[in-house]
């Protein structure tokens, strides 16, 4: 009996975008965090990335052998193709000519069809460019957005073709992602918007996506959502970059604030729901950056009327030469005993946020310079521990003193 449906070529799907991976009927064959990078995933990423254009012998000896000296580098790549088709052989796929050579230039097999995700997601893109229709646009936009997973072979970054091509990819899926949005912004799309923000600012840190997704929550009334979102997003960006987000994204916060608005509830309810609750923390306010800043403008208002004494105090950590401390897991750690020794050091109606890596802000309220000090000694007990060599360094300002004009510098005392 005759077959009336014949089976489809396997196909050879192959990964890119937030790491390489070859998948053949189903099994991944090559890549993942745990394969070790070598000459035949540097052959097979190349090959496979330009199979359509092919490689130079001599781009091709580059990535493989670099700056190395080798007495005879045609034969050691030719070495090196003979072991990848063994290995390919191997690992389960057709036995045909994997790798063709045409007039000095290398090329992938037309006999095993190739799906890699980035191909697919510049496709995509001309798609997306052709098409007319405003939904269909959307939609081709939106497939390709997400199949981008992330920076095209971050572990190869320092290769010169690779970051030319992440850096081209990257700019094309932030063109991908601003076209998209724009386009539902238009029909209101908001939820769309909102995953579309998520997605970016999950695949791209640090890029201030989450600029869609606070514009979609707040188009949708979720203004609570959005600015815990934007909190928990400077947090975020501060602790692991030791950088606030851009000016953007405070725009939008200050947008959101004139748009809030709340059901009609008595006093009693309001203040219940404005206090702190029973979880109210001992010493010190700990707050985010946003709330700082706030607290900060509201302060130096009232400081104006009452003639309030109030200074500004910059804690920095540092290291045994002197040097703000940049990164590091001993950071970390360092940090979150700064904080505590801060917080436990300074009054309740005082109030502190995290500002950098290595920095914590505090506001000493209705405070004179000499009791500044005597807060910057209980600190440093707390602090420092036995022999330790990192210290920290204080800036200290009055609210009211002209910006730039610092009225005290001292590094605390190492163990």
């Amino acid at each position: 009996m005759e077959r009336r449906e014949s089976e489809e070529a396997p196909v050879l799907y192959v990964q890119m975008f937030g790491g390489f991976s070859m998948t053949w009927k189903g099994a991944r064959l090559f890549g993942g965090s745990k394969t070790r990078e070598s000459q035949f995933v540097y052959l097979m990423q190349l090959l496979l990335h330009q199979r359509e254009t092919g490689v130079s012998r001599d781009a091709l000896e580059e990535v493989l052998f670099g700056e190395r000296e080798i007495d005879n580098t045609h034969n050691a790549m030719r070495s090196v193709i003979y072991n990848a088709k063994k290995k390919l052989r191997k690992a389960g796929l057709p036995d045909v000519p994997y790798i063709i050579q045409k007039r000095g230039v290398f090329y992938w097999t037309e006999a095993i069809a190739v799906s890699e995700d980035s191909s697919r997601f510049e496709e995509l893109l001309g798609k997306a460019e052709e098409t007319k229709g405003a939904e269909e646009k959307i939609r081709y936009l939106l497939e390709a957005c997400y199949s981008y997973r992330g920076e095209f072979l971050p572990q190869q970054a320092a290769v010169l073709w690779v970051a030319q091509e992440s850096r081209r990819f990257q700019e094309l899926f932030f063109s991908a992602v601003e076209k998209a949005a724009e386009l539902l912004r238009k029909r209101q799309d908001w939820l769309r918007m909102k995953e579309l923000g998520i997605h970016a600012s999950t695949v791209s840190p640090f890029s201030d996506w989450e600029v869609l997704t606070m514009e979609a929550l707040a188009a949708m009334g979720q203004y609570e959502e959005a600015r815990k979102l934007y909190d928990e997003t400077v947090e975020y960006y501060v602790r692991e970059q030791g950088v606030r987000p851009a000016g953007r994204m405070l725009e939008l916060l200050e947008k959101l604030g004139k748009q809030m608005s709340h059901q009609y509830a008595l006093l009693d309810s309001i203040q219940a729901e404005l206090s702190e609750g029973a979880t109210e923390q001992s010493g010190g306010y700990l707050c985010v950056y946003p709330e700082f800043r706030g607290i900060y403008h509201m302060v130096k208002r009232m400081m104006e009327r009452g003639g309030q004494s109030v200074y500004l105090m910059l804690c920095t950590i540092i290291d045994s030469r002197g040097r703000p401390m940049k990164d590091g897991p001993l950071l970390e750690r360092l940090a979150g005993r700064l904080e505590q020794a801060i917080c436990h050091s300074i009054r309740r109606g005082d109030t502190l946020c995290r500002y950098g890596r290595s920095q914590y802000l505090t506001l000493l309220i209705n405070t004179t310079r000499e009791s500044c000090t005597v807060v910057q000694k209980r600190i440093n007990e707390k602090f420092v521990i036995g022999r330790q060599r990192i210290g920290i360094r204080y800036h200290v300002n009055s609210v009211l003193c002209p910006i730039g004009k610092q009225e005290s510098l001292e590094t605390a005392e190492k163990g």
